[in-house]
């Protein structure tokens, strides 16, 4: 997979969970969680979600190409990000071109799948959340937050990663919020759920 390829996708699709479901569901419904699900993400309450490289609703399924404000008379919802609620973007506004690969946005996808088991094997009583201003899963247990990022500037492919509650010194540690792990070094949800579990145990 070409890096550019994926860092491409990555924020194509960032923007659309943005502007076609995180802004559409705040205004709708007052919430911007979004979740993981097969092939893809979803938005909690409003029925539009992404399935590999197609936007689907009740009017149907629409390839994700050209801008989001053409793919918003797609789904019935106005394009747009939560306004006031956060300041970290996609940085891809309403009439940007996307591109989406599928390959990409299946590698992307399957991350996603991958790290939302693991948080269910960490925390079984809470539900991952997709914040749409990072474009990550994450959950916050016992004091920290325990996540799936598909990348970000720090780190530009996916990744696990673990913010914990008080600084922490050592060299599982190796991130300037806490500890990182490449999801090359995670090939399944059990791996990741034992990074997060080592993150949890008490300092010696």
């Amino acid at each position: 997979m070409d890096e550019h390829v994926y860092l491409a996708t990555r924020r194509s699709l960032h923007a659309v969970a943005e502007l076609l479901l995180a802004g559409p569901q705040y205004r709708a419904k007052g919430t911007i969680r979004l979740r993981a699900r097969a092939g893809g993400f979803s938005a909690v309450a409003i029925p539009v979600h992404v399935e590999g490289v197609e936007i689907v609703s009740e009017k149907g399924r629409t390839p994700l190409t050209g801008t989001c404000r053409q793919l918003s008379s797609a789904t019935g919802y106005d394009v747009g990000r939560p306004e006031g609620v956060y300041d970290d973007t996609s940085g891809v506004g309403p009439d940007d071109p996307l591109a989406v690969d599928p390959e990409a946005a299946g590698l992307l996808a399957g991350w996603f799948a991958r790290g939302d088991a693991a948080l269910h094997l960490l925390a079984p009583d809470l539900e991952p959340v997709l914040w749409p201003e990072h474009f990550d899963l994450a959950v916050s247990f016992e004091g920290a937050t325990y996540g799936a990022s598909p990348g970000d500037e720090l780190h530009p492919l996916p990744y696990a990663y673990v913010i914990p509650p008080e600084p922490r010194q050592g060299p599982f540690w190796n991130a300037p919020f806490g500890a990182l792990r490449a999801a090359d070094e995670l090939p399944d949800a059990t791996s990741i759920a034992a990074f997060f579990a080592a993150a949890a145990r008490p300092a010696d």
